[in-house]
């Protein structure tokens, strides 16, 4: 089944790159991110396959967080108008200038073909030139080995390792802690700034 955004991206237009379009996020999204939230090719490697997302709940979810202290966006194709997964900066604190980074690509065909990484320097870009950010950090799974060389494309650093605490597939792994400093990220990617 594919699910494609309505043409709406001309109206609510946020960030655009050179493949990829940022929309903000919304309840009419709900179908497609339960669908991603239930697949195991997406939640493994987000250490989220132990949890089981119903419409309801995510509505809720997305109803919650409309209006709270993230930046939730969805990425959508600027080829096609397809939505294809979503990027985040969460848990922003205005005094300390830091976020937490959060993406995934639920639509596997767009996987593996650099857009993840387009994605991650275009809300650095974000975070960093119109949030005032300052610390950008984020966690990944130890064997998403695809993620940590995207993550070190965009200039993240490992600052610690939580050993065994996620588990997976009957097994436990380790979390990597990654940060990036607002003076490592000195490029401009978002394609539509004004100034």
């Amino acid at each position: 089944m594919e699910i494609r955004r309505r043409q709406k991206h001309e109206v609510f237009q946020k960030i655009s790159g050179g493949n990829d379009l940022f929309i903000p996020k919304n309840t009419e999204d709900v179908e497609i991110f339960t669908e991603w939230l239930n697949d195991f090719e997406t939640t493994d490697y987000l250490g989220r396959s132990g949890y089981l997302v119903s419409f309801e709940a995510e509505k809720k979810y997305l109803e919650q967080n409309a209006d709270n202290q993230n930046v939730n966006f969805v990425m959508v194709t600027l080829e096609n108008d397809k939505m294809i997964g979503t990027v985040s900066l969460e848990q922003i604190d205005n005094i300390n200038r830091t976020a937490t980074l959060g993406i995934f690509i639920g639509d596997k065909e767009y996987r593996s073909r650099g857009i993840g990484t387009e994605a991650i320097k275009l809300i650095l870009d974000y975070g960093f030139h119109y949030l005032n950010l300052q610390n950008i950090k984020l966690d990944l799974m130890a064997f998403n080995e695809r993620a940590l060389r995207c993550y070190q494309k965009c200039g993240f650093k490992e600052y610690g390792r939580r050993r065994k605490c996620k588990f997976v597939n009957g097994k436990f792994y380790d979390s990597i802690q990654m940060d990036i400093l607002a003076e490592e990220f000195s490029e401009s990617y978002i394609k539509n700034k004004n100034i």
